[in-house]
């Protein structure tokens, strides 16, 4: 227990320092791009040079970057930075949009947990038969199709051709406990409200999730046939115990690299998100951030970057616990 308290202490010191890391590179790049903020926030080339001069001030655009940075992150982390562009909080939009990119991306990742590893399954102990060599090749098309040609392509049969589909409108439940109306209407056990959502997400969640279903199936596959062979499967074969028993120990031990990429794969979700909240007109954080940078209005934009960066390495934080539980190995 000392090395896994040692190994948290690690990982929980590195936390803060990425995450600040994470969120001032982006920061840098936006800050660097040749235009005057201020003037395109106050209108154009029309644009009164009072506005644009409290915009200067108000913002610290004359200010060095790293300045400028500590400035959005004291607003942002306070709630008082006001997006130039909305007129709102940033906090207050992100807020706002983040439930919808959480509810898709969490839908997608049931799939990816629920396809992805039976099929790795399926196809590692239905190894060189045509089986396997289907779930191969479909995992391979899951990889190299591009999300947003597959998305039009079922949106013209789910929606166009039959019918079973909207693109319009998120539901949502008249009570609030998390501010997710899917986590919400479970702890309500509102069935009615959850297959209003299944409803409005099940297609662009299995959109953004096929190119991850694609990855866990053959990364499931390769190391469950890694672990049949392992000696240890030797010593449960000679003790006598059933298949169900030896199939578990397997899957133990294949599944210590299969949370490693879990944990990415839900990254990957959330960098996928704003392709597919555009194309299903979902207004999640994703959409957001895109129309944030259609207008330049890059202190949104990192007020998203700041939330989805902490998201993905609170997930990744989750992930190196259960690594090292599971493989005590990873702890020194």
């Amino acid at each position: 227990m000392a090395e896994l308290r040692r190994f948290l202490i690690r990982r929980f010191l590195t936390f803060i320092p990425t995450l600040i890391g994470v969120t001032f590179i982006v920061y840098l790049i936006a800050a660097v791009v040749p235009a005057n903020p201020a003037r395109l926030w106050a209108g154009g080339q029309k644009a009164n040079p009072q506005v644009i001069a409290m915009l200067v001030k108000e913002y610290h655009l004359n200010d060095p970057f790293y300045v400028q940075y500590y400035y959005f992150m004291k607003g942002f982390l306070e709630n008082s930075m006001v997006s130039p562009v909305t007129g709102y909080k940033v906090w207050y939009e992100v807020k706002t949009y983040m439930p919808v990119t959480i509810q898709l991306t969490l839908i997608s990742f049931v799939f990816i947990l629920l396809i992805g590893i039976p099929l790795g399954i399926i196809s590692a102990l239905k190894k060189d038969t045509w089986i396997d060599a289907t779930i191969r090749v479909v995992a391979l098309v899951g990889v190299s199709v591009p999300i947003f040609w597959l998305a039009y392509l079922l949106i013209f049969l789910f929606f166009t051709k039959l019918g079973w589909i909207t693109l319009s409108g998120t539901p949502t439940p008249p009570y609030s406990i998390t501010g997710i109306p899917l986590i919400d209407s479970i702890l309500k056990l509102d069935w009615h409200t959850q297959w209003e959502i299944i409803k409005r997400y099940w297609l662009p969640g299995i959109i953004l999730a096929y190119p991850g279903i694609g990855v866990i199936a053959r990364l499931v596959r390769n190391s469950f046939l890694d672990a049949l062979g392992a000696d240890f499967v030797d010593y449960v074969d000679a003790r006598g115990l059933p298949k169900s028993q030896r199939y578990r120990h397997v899957l133990k031990n294949a599944m210590v690299p299969i949370i490693t990429v879990l944990g990415l794969q839900f990254g990957g979700l959330l960098a996928g998100a704003p392709i597919t909240e555009t194309i299903f007109g979902l207004p999640g954080i994703g959409r957001f951030m895109l129309t944030s940078i259609y207008s330049f209005d890059y202190l949104s934009l990192m007020g998203g970057v700041f939330i989805i960066a902490l998201i993905y390495m609170t997930v990744n934080l989750i992930v190196d616990i259960l690594y090292a539980l599971i493989d005590p190995r990873v702890r020194y």
